[in-house]
């Protein structure tokens, strides 16, 4: 994962599973892994909606209702008690080999946090890489750098816990 420093924070990632794309798509879409993956990176409460398109395209949706623990003091006056983070996953149709492309939107809900970026699947010997290329941006004057590096670990630490339970869902088949 690297993370630079500029006007947003670029944050990038990638997540190797031992298995196709096409599997690896299929977890990615399937409502009980998503549920597991909210469960897992310490929801309070969550949402996930899965949407297929006829030309192969798949939206995946979660809103999670998370503690503000993983941030620090001066960013829970923006946020309260707890955190409500939106996640939109808009994947494109999958190639021959099953390596697809899509966008990632994420929102902190009542603070001004957003972190744009594209999304991949590759095929690669063995299994497969999704990756994870984003701009974290926080759009408060002076502060804003300041809750972006704030934001950013836990960001990190939830596609941690993504690969470590996705490993887990794609060895039980």
């Amino acid at each position: 994962m690297r993370l630079t420093e500029g006007l947003t924070v670029r944050l990038t990632a990638d997540i190797r599973y031992d298995a196709a794309p096409d599997a690896v798509f299929a977890m990615l879409c399937d409502e009980d892994f998503q549920a597991q993956r909210c469960v897992a990176t310490g929801a309070l409460a969550h949402d996930v909606t899965i949407e297929e398109f006829d030309d192969g395209g798949v939206v995946v949706t979660a809103h999670r209702t998370m503690p503000n623990d993983q941030v620090p003091d001066f960013v829970r006056t923006f946020v309260g008690q707890t955190l409500v983070v939106s996640e939109i996953q808009d994947w494109q149709a999958g190639d021959d080999r099953g390596n697809r492309e899509g966008t990632l939107v994420l929102e902190i809900k009542g603070a001004p946090v957003r972190m744009t970026g594209t999304l991949s699947l590759v095929a690669e010997v063995p299994g497969t890489v999704e990756g994870i290329d984003g701009d974290l941006k926080a759009s408060v004057p002076l502060v804003g750098g300041k809750i972006e590096k704030s934001v950013e670990p836990a960001i990190r630490a939830a596609i941690r816990v993504e690969e470590r339970e996705g490993r887990v869902w794609l060895a039980r088949g």
